[in-house]
This record gives C-alpha cells, structure tokens and sequence, in this order.
C-alpha cells in the first residue's frame, strides 16, 4: 500500500476532522470559513449516518407514510374516497434520491469552502498524528486540532440473530424487503415509536413492546399519553411492563419472547433499542483520548476531550443523540479549536436544544418540562391551549393535541415547552428562540401573527 505524507500548513491551523456526519460537516465548513486548513475523512457518504440511514431516509419514509394516511381522512375534507398503496421501488428510489441530493450538496459545500476531503477510514496513529486509509494508498498527516465524530451504529441484543429479512434493526427498513404483514417493535424509545407510526401508516398491523409504564420514558407523562391515545385509536397493540428477552423464528414469522412469559407473534420484528458509539478501531488508545466503559468520549462544555487539542462531538460523545445538537457542536468545536475568543464563541447549552418525534400526531419539546420542574421542586406556571380551539387546526381536519408553555412565575421568561400536534416540529422554534433569548410570555402574546394559522395557539398559551 502507498504512503503518501501531508504536513501541516505552516501558516495556519490544520483541522483534521475524522467523521462526516453532521458534526464534522459544520465543523469543517465553519473551520475553513474561520481560516483554517481543513482535511475531513470519510468512509461512507458526506452527511453521515443521519444522511445515510437514520434521520433522513426515515424522515422521507414517514412523509410517504403520513401522505398515504392523510387519504384515508380525505372524505373529512370533502372528497371522495381515495385509493393509494405503496410501490416499494419507487419509494426506494426517492429515499436514496434525496440522500445522493443531499451528500452531493454537502460535498459541493465542503469544496466551495476549500476544504480537503479523504475519502476513505480515519484514524490516529499517535496524539498528533491522522492516518487515513484510502483505495490508493495510506495518507498520514499531522494536525493541530482534531475532531473525532464517528458516529454511532444499532444496538442489538446478544440472543437475536439480525437476518435483515425477518429480524431487522432500523437501518434494514428503508424500506424492508417487503411491507411487514404484522410487525413488532421492541423499543418504545423516539426511533421506536417513529418506526411504529412509519408502517401503520403504510398499512402494517404493528406491536410495540414497551419496558416501562409509558412509551417515551423520558418525556413529559401527558405528551406520551397523548401519542399513546392516537396508537391505541390506529390499532396498534402495545405491551406495557414486557422486556423482551428472546426472539423464536420460522420460515413465516416470529415470535418474541418476553420476561413476563407474554409471547408476541407476528411476520417481522425490529429491534430499536438504541445506540452503540463508533470509538472502536480509530486509535484512540494510541493517541491517549480517553473512552469510557460504555464506548463514549467524555467531553467538556466546548467538546473537548482529556486532551486539549482533540475533540469529539455528535453521538459518539454521550451528550443528546441528535443531528441537530451535532452540527452545533460542530460549530462550537471549530470556535474553539481556531480560538475564537469567550465574547464571540458561546458553549452550546444542551438543556436548550429543542428536539421533536415525526409520529402522527409529531412531538416537539425544549427547556424544563413541567414533570422535570416538579422533580426538582421548582415554582413554575404552565399553561395549555388544545389544537381543538384553532381555527387553522379546525380547516386542516386535523385538531389533535395541545401546546404546552412552562414559565418562571415571578419574571414571566419562558423556560420550555411542549408540543403535540401536526407541524409541531416547525411550531417548536418559536419556543425555542424564546428560551434562548430569554423571552418573556408576553412577548410572544404581543407578536402579531397570521390568521388563522397553527401558530396562534402558541400565543394563546402565552396569554
């Protein structure tokens, strides 16, 4: 194999990036922008797994799915009946459509920006050393600052055999082989409960199998009850307090064994019971970057690892699993890591990220949430305002679910909030911007809005 050597730019900072996902191509872009020679080492495609095989294939899947759905309600609207079905070729297609639209985007903005891209496996070879393994040759570099942003894969259980026919994890079901007939979910986590509104609304029969009391553990009690009432009312079966501990196959179905003796049959089962970070393979031993005992990075407020000039953000350092949080970290790390001073570059705080779940109806929050505020004893004002009084939510035959503010009793400033209900994740950014900005509630009651739109309901909470 060739060795090909590349030093440093003597007259800058060299900015090695191994990883590019959605951290790596902010930290890569914004680096370059900040003056920065930037060298961004990929093995699979520019955008990342979120690219690849996690948000946006699956984001695409469920806007076919939320399409088809929407016909099955067009006599609501005033229309005749309206018959759809899924042709799986030309949703293939489309999925891998927008992904190549989207990585040929991010390449085009990666070279605007004169950044070096490798295509090939990163990895360190000492403290300041990068060595990226190419079809060509072996490319090793030195650098300044590192940023390491591998990513993460599905976690699967030991006693399950993954076939991809049968037995999938999330990445195997854009789309599957074949609309299950009947399909068990194991995991009633954010992927989870998307994966379940993804194939009821395509038709499939879907068991969820959820550990704990609720689905959404980890979210406000009322917003996973809400999302609860709409799978119920879809047909979904759920199985509460069940951990699932085997899985039986035969040529024609499967069945899933649960702790409680419950036993769950049906045509396919998927497993998306979270994470396990890409840290393995990529020198991190080597150069002395310290891994915890679960595979994570430990990182500072600024992304930084035990050593100062080596970074690591998206999933693979342990903060919040999302794209969103992870181009953010991107940013912040290239801040950091070309100096930018405490008046120009702020840590990213992460109790202010909002986030939302692309169910039917979708859920979005940000900041404190009322059951959060309530385990720590914290005065707070919460108030509420149902879809079913907004006009707009009323003319688009879709009125589910609430807005939910949280706010500071005595000063009024917006501290969070929740969403249930169609375009939730759009709505969720006026809240966000609130939290951010430190906003009052009246300064969202004073804005003046469209009417009618979905929107108001947040005002109407503010009031």
């Amino acid at each position: 194999m060739a060795l090909i050597r590349q030093e440093a730019n003597l007259g800058g900072v060299h900015f090695v990036i191994i990883g590019g996902g959605p951290a790596g191509v902010e930290a890569a872009t914004h680096a370059a922008r900040l003056g920065a020679q930037v060298t961004l080492i990929e093995r699979d495609i520019v955008g990342g797994a979120a690219n690849l095989w996690d948000c946006i294939p699956s984001k695409a899947m469920i806007a076919t799915g939320s399409l088809l759905a929407a016909t099955r309600r067009a006599e609501r609207m005033g229309l005749l009946p309206i018959s759809a079905s899924i042709d799986l070729d030309s949703l293939r297609d489309r999925v891998q459509g927008i992904t190549h639209k989207l990585a040929t985007s991010k390449r085009s903005l990666l070279e605007s920006q004169g950044v070096k891209l490798i295509e090939g496996s990163g990895r360190f070879i000492s403290a300041n050393e990068v060595a990226a393994t190419t079809k060509s040759g072996e490319i090793e570099m030195t650098a300044d600052a590192v940023l390491v942003s591998t990513g993460s894969r599905p976690r699967t259980p030991d006693w399950a055999t993954i076939d991809r026919q049968r037995v999938l994890t999330t990445r195997d079901a854009y789309p599957p082989p074949e609309i299950p007939e009947h399909l068990i979910v194991v995991g009633s986590g954010v992927t989870g409960v998307e994966f379940v509104h993804m194939f009821r609304s395509f038709g499939a029969k879907v068991s969820l199998i959820v550990s704990r009391q609720q689905v959404l553990p980890a979210k406000d009690p009322e917003v996973a009850a809400a999302l609860e009432v709409d799978f119920l009312e879809s047909g979904v079966k759920l199985y509460k307090g069940a951990r699932a501990i085997g899985v039986e196959v035969t040529e024609d179905q499967v069945t899933v064994v649960c702790d409680d003796q419950r036993r769950i049959t049906g045509s396919h089962v998927l497993f998306a019971i979270g994470s396990i970070p890409n840290s393995d393979g990529i020198g991190l031993k080597e150069a002395g970057v310290y891994v915890d005992r679960n595979g994570y990075i430990p990182v500072d407020h600024h992304c930084v690892t035990n050593l100062r000039h080596v970074y690591a953000a998206g999933d693979l350092s342990g903060k919040l699993p999302l794209a969103s949080v992870a181009s953010m970290q991107g940013r912040k790390v290239a801040e950091h890591a070309l100096g930018l001073d405490s008046r120009t570059h702020r840590h990213l705080d992460y109790e202010k990220a909002a986030s939302a779940i692309f169910t039917e109806p979708e859920i979005a929050d940000v900041g404190l949430a009322e059951a959060e505020a309530f385990a720590l004893g914290r005065k707070i004002r919460v108030t509420k305002v149902p879809f079913a009084a907004n006009a707009r939510a009323l003319i688009d035959g879709d009125s589910r679910g609430f807005v939910k503010i949280v706010s500071d009793p005595a000063t009024g400033v917006v501290l969070g909030g929740s969403i249930v209900g169609q375009n939730a994740s759009e709505l969720i950014s006026v809240i966000a911007l609130a939290v951010t900005s430190h906003l009052k509630v009246n300064d969202i009651v004073e804005s003046v809005l469209v009417h009618p739109a979905l929107a108001e309901a947040l005002a109407d909470a503010a009031e």
